[in-house]
């Protein structure tokens, strides 16, 4: 259902460099994540910010600090008869190559079979992918849809190789504030580590 828009912050992304501060020993890594982008123009339901399974925001957003990580869908199933996401809502995620934090509020795939299509199916991902995430991007009202979709694609093609991500990460690694797509177009991407 990667249902996840909400409309930028009016908080700019920060113009200073990420933070140099030693990163928290807290986390797990997990390498051969795939990682693409979603937004406002492409959640479900088209044109809006709902997500699945709120629990820091009502509707898709944030920041990117480690206070307000920004919404994250991940793929589930209901194979078991019961709705299983990936990794549960709540669980917080470090994506150094877009240098945020992320918590799971949002499902990708909808329909009776989800286990069957983007997201839980890693058929579609690079081959060794172990996890596929995707990405709130931001977008809204006031915005072009070919821009916002431009930056999902961004870092959706980041994405062709495989990145290591950290689940359950503690404060203090490097961040740059903001959404992924706001008022200076889209963010940036780095290396995993660096």
């Amino acid at each position: 259902m990667t249902s996840s828009s909400t409309a930028p912050s009016s908080a700019p992304p920060s113009s200073a460099p990420p933070s140099s501060a030693a990163p928290s020993t807290a986390g797990r890594e997990l390498s051969g994540v795939f990682t693409t982008g979603y937004s406002w123009f492409d959640n479900t339901p088209a044109g809006s910010a709902l997500i699945s399974h709120p629990r820091r925001h009502q509707r898709a957003g944030g920041l990117g600090t480690y206070e307000d990580p920004i919404t994250l869908a991940v793929g589930h199933s209901r194979a078991s008869g019961r709705h299983v996401l990936d990794l549960p809502a709540g669980t917080r995620v470090y994506v150094a190559h877009v240098r945020r934090y992320f918590i799971v509020e949002d499902t990708c795939g909808d329909g009776p079979r989800p286990q069957d299509g983007p997201c839980h199916d890693l058929s579609e991902a690079p081959a060794g992918a172990r996890l596929w995430l995707d990405l709130y991007v931001g977008g809204g009202e006031g915005d072009r849809r070919e821009d916002v979709q431009a930056c999902a694609r961004t870092i959706t093609s980041a994405a062709s190789s495989l990145h290591t991500v950290v689940i359950d990460p503690g404060p203090g690694r490097p961040v740059v504030t903001g959404p992924l797509f706001g008022e200076d177009g889209c963010t940036p991407v780095f290396r995993d580590r660096g």
